[in-house]
C-alpha cells in the first residue's frame, strides 16, 4: 500500500519525513488567506516548503499541581523543593512513603530538556550540531539527580505510567507532564492547577520545555482522485469551530488566531497559564538530527542517574555518541568496486539453479496439465506465502546489500557487502549477541523444565485438574503486551508487588529492578519465563498422553522405579515431540521483541538490555538505517538457521524411538 492520505503527528516528524520524500509540500494546496488565519507557530516549514499545518499548539510540559495539597504553586526551584519536601510523607508510619512531592518521567531526555534550558543550555546550535558537552548540561543532570537523591521529593523509579498513576491516585502533589494529560487528570476528579515549571534560582532562568505544534501532512503518494476530499477533511479539521470544540474539551491551545482571542481561552486559568509556559518555552527542532540526539542522550543520562557515570563523563559521552549517530544517520554509502561482479555472480547463480532444477520445472508443467484442478486449489495459499514470506525475504536480502537510509529512501542503490562488514566489525553486535544467547538459553531451559514438570503432574489423577490446567495456560493465552506491562508494574522499586513481597517476607531491601542493567535484564527474563512455559507444558502433556500405558505396566512388572521409567520410557518418547517445540521456542524467544521492549522500556537503562531483534528495530526506525538493519536481520536469520539445523541433527529428532 501507499499509506494514509493524511498523516497526523507532532512537528518533529516533519524533518525526517520531508528528507525521505514521503510527504508533499502544502503551500500550493492552501491559499495565503487560509494560512494567515493560523498562528505562524502552527506552520512547519522545512527547507523552504510547508510540510505540516497544525490545529493545536503546545505539546509542551508544564508543572501540574493538586490544589488539595498545593494551594499556591511554587515560583522558583527553591520553593518547588520546599513544597515537594512538605508533601513527601509517610502518612501511616510504616516506613514507606505514601505521597511524593514531585513525580515525572525524569529518566526520559524529553522530560529533562526544560531543566537543560533552565541552566542555559540546549540540545543543538543554529547549524543543528549537538551541544551536549557543556557545563549547563552537567549542572542540569546534577539538579535532576539532587531532586531524587538529596531532596528525596521524587520516587527512585518514575517512568511515565508510574508518575501518571501516582498523581491520579492522589499519591503525588505535583507532576511535570504535557498538555495532553490535563483532561485525564480532571476526569479522575483532581482539582488541578497548571503553572510554569519554576524558575531556576541558580541561573535566574525559566526552564524551557520544547514547544511544538501537532498537525497534518499529506502523503506524497496520494492519488489525484483522493486529493480533493483529503483537502476537504483538512480544512474541516483546521476550521474555527473544530478547533474551538477541541480546545474546550482538552484545554489544548488552538492555532486559529480567532479562537485564541476568544474569552473562554483568555479567562480560563489552565489555558492562560499554558500560554505563559509557551512564552518561555523553545520551539522543538524539526530536523532529523534531533532523533540521533535523543538516542545519544538516553544511555549516558540514565547511566548517570544509575550511578554508572559521572556528570562530566555523561555529558562528554552524549556529545560523542550524538555526533557519531548523526554521521551514521546521514551517511550515503557508495557502491563498492566489485558490485558489477557481484550482480553478475548472482545472475549466474540464478541461471545455474534454474539449469539444475530444469527437470523438476519440466515435470511441474507436465503435472500441471494433467492435474490443473489441484493446483488451482493450492494457488491461493501459494500466493499468500509468496506475498507474505517469499517476497519480503527476497526484498530484505536486496536491501541488505543496498544503501537505503534517511537521505536516499527512494534513490537507493546496490553497494555490495558493506553493511555485513559493518555489522561484524562493530563491538556492539557481539555484546548484544552475547546477551541474546543468554536470554534464549536461560528462557528455553526454564520453559522446557517447568513445562515438562507441570505436564507430568497434570498427567496424573489430580483433584480439580481441569481448573489447574486452565490457570496454568492463562499466561500463554493473555496478550503479551498486557502481561509485559503488568510485570513492569510489579518490578517498580517502591510500589511493585515483587519488592513488597521481598520486604515483607524476606526482610530484604527493595531491588532496583528497572534502574540497573543486570536487574532489568533479569526482570525481562522472569517475565518471558512466565509467558513461555505454558506452551511447552501443553506440548509435553500431549506427548505424555500418547505414550502407551502398557509400557509402564511392563516396567512395573520388571520392578522399575519412577526414575527408571522417567529416563527410559517417558523422556525418550517425549523427545520427538519436544525437539521441534524446543526449536520453535528458541526461534520465538530469540526474536521476542515485545517483552524486551515493554518491560525494559525499549532497552533501558542505558540501552543495556537489548537483544538482537530490539537492536535491529531501533536501528531501522529510530535512526532510519534501513539497509544496516536489513543486513543485521539476515545475520539473525543465518544464526537461527544454522543453530536450528545443528540442533535437529544433534538431537536426531527424526529418528524412530523404538
Amino acid at each position: 500500500g501507499t499509506g494514509p492520505e493524511l498523516v497526523f503527528g507532532p512537528s518533529d516528524q516533519v524533518g525526517p519525513f520531508a528528507t525521505m520524500g514521503i510527504i508533499r509540500p502544502l503551500e500550493d494546496l492552501l491559499s495565503e488567506q487560509e494560512l494567515a488565519r493560523l498562528n505562524p507557530q502552527g506552520l512547519s516549514w522545512y527547507q523552504g516548503h510547508l510540510y505540516q499545518v497544525a490545529d493545536r499548539l503546545g505539546n509542551h510540559l508544564t508543572l501540574i499541581y493538586n490544589k488539595a495539597y498545593v494551594p499556591k504553586p511554587p515560583q522558583n526551584s527553591d520553593e518547588m523543593i520546599a513544597v515537594g519536601q512538605a508533601n513527601t510523607l509517610d502518612l501511616d508510619g510504616d516506613g514507606k512513603l505514601d505521597r511524593f512531592g514531585l513525580v515525572w518521567n525524569f529518566t526520559e531526555p524529553y522530560f529533562f530538556i526544560p531543566f537543560l534550558g533552565g541552566f542555559g543550555g540546549w540540545v543543538m546550535d543554529d547549524q543543528f550540531r549537538p551541544t551536549l558537552d557543556t557545563e549547563a548540561n552537567r549542572r542540569a543532570i546534577r539538579f535532576v539527580m539532587d531532586l531524587r537523591d538529596t531532596y528525596k521529593i521524587t520516587p527512585k523509579n518514575s517512568d511515565y505510567e508510574t508518575a501518571n498513576s501516582l498523581f491520579k491516585e492522589g499519591m503525588a502533589a505535583m507532576i511535570i507532564n504535557g498538555d495532553w494529560s490535563w483532561a485525564t487528570y480532571q476526569d479522575a476528579g483532581i482539582d488541578i492547577g497548571v503553572t510554569r515549571i519554576p524558575k531556576i534560582v541558580e541561573t535566574g532562568l525559566w526552564p524551557t520545555p520544547m514547544v511544538s505544534p501537532k498537525g497534518y501532512s499529506i502523503n506524497i503518494n496520494i492519488k489525484e482522485g483522493k486529493l480533493a476530499p483529503t483537502l476537504v477533511l483538512l480544512r474541516y479539521l483546521l476550521a474555527d469551530d473544530a478547533q474551538r470544540r477541541l480546545a474546550a474539551a482538552t484545554s489544548i491551545m488552538p492555532t486559529s488566531l480567532k479562537v485564541l482571542d476568544e474569552p473562554f481561552i483568555r479567562d480560563d486559568e489552565i489555558m492562560s497559564n499554558s500560554l505563559a509556559q509557551i512564552e518561555v518555552g523553545r520551539p522543538m527542532p524539526i530536523v532529523p538530527e534531533l532523533r540521533a540526539i535523543w538516542d545519544a542522550m538516553r544511555p549516558a543520562y540514565q547511566a548517570f542517574l544509575g550511578g554508572a557515570m559521572g556528570a562530566d563523563e555523561a555529558a562528554r559521552s552524549m556529545q560523542q555518541v550524538a555526533e557519531k549517530k548523526i554521521r551514521e544517520m546521514n551517511e550515503v554509502q557508495q557502491p563498492a568496486p566489485y558490485v558489477g561482479a557481484l550482480k553478475l555472480l548472482v545472475l549466474l547463480g540464478v541461471l545455474a539453479g534454474l539449469f539444475y532444477l530444469r527437470g523438476s520445472v519440466v515435470e511441474f508443467f507436465r503435472d500441471l496439465r494433467k492435474r490443473s484442478f489441484i493446483y488451482w486449489m493450492v494457488l491461493p495459499a501459494f500466493l499468500v506465502i509468496l506475498l507474505t514470506v517469499v517476497y519480503p525475504f527476497i526484498y530484505n536480502i536486496i536491501l541488505s546489500v543496498s544503501n537505503m537510509g534517511l537521505r536516499n529512501f527512494f534513490s537507493w542503490r546496490i553497494i555490495g557487502l558493506q553493511n555485513y562488514v559493518r555489522v561484524f566489525s562493530e563491538t556492539a553486535f557481539y555484546s548484544v549477541l552475547g546477551k541474546t544467547v543468554i536470554w534464549t538459553a536461560v528462557n528455553i531451559v526454564f520453559h522446557v523444565t517447568l513445562g515438562v514438570i507441570l505436564a507430568l503432574l497434570l498427567n496424573r489423577v489430580l483433584p480439580g485438574k481441569g481448573i489447574i490446567r486452565t490457570l496454568l495456560i492463562l499466561p500463554w493465552a493473555v496478550p503479551q503486551y498486557i502481561t509485559a506491562l503488568t510485570w513492569r508494574g510489579m518490578f517498580n522499586q517502591e510500589y511493585g508487588a515483587l519488592n513488597l513481597i521481598i520486604g515483607k517476607y524476606l526482610h530484604m531491601a527493595p531491588v532496583n529492578w528497572l534502574g540497573s542493567p543486570t536487574e532489568a535484564f533479569l526482570a525481562c527474563i522472569l517475565t518471558n519465563i512466565w509467558l513461555g512455559f505454558p506452551f511447552m507444558m501443553v506440548v509435553a502433556l500431549g506427548g505424555l498422553q500418547s505414550i502407551p500405558h502398557t509400557l509402564y505396566e511392563a516396567a512395573d512388572i520388571d520392578g522399575a522405579g519412577w526414575w527408571t521409567k522417567l529416563t527410559r520410557i517417558t523422556l525418550p518418547l517425549l523427545k520427538p515431540v519436544m525437539t521441534p517445540a524446543i526449536v520453535l521456542g528458541m526461534v520465538w524467544t530469540f526474536n521476542n521483541l515485545n517483552v524486551i521492549w515493554l518491560v525494559s522500556n525499549a532497552g533501558e537503562p542505558s540501552d543495556k538490555t537489548h537483544i538482537l531483534v530490539s537492536f535491529v528495530y531501533k536501528s531501522a526506525f529510530n535512526l532510519y538505517r534501513y539497509s544496516y538493519a536489513a543486513a543485521l536481520s539476515m545475520v539473525i536469520f543465518g544464526i537461527l538457521l544454522v543453530f536450528g539445523l545443528f540442533f535437529l541433527r544433534q538431537a536426531r529428532a527424526t529418528e524412530p524411538v523404538y
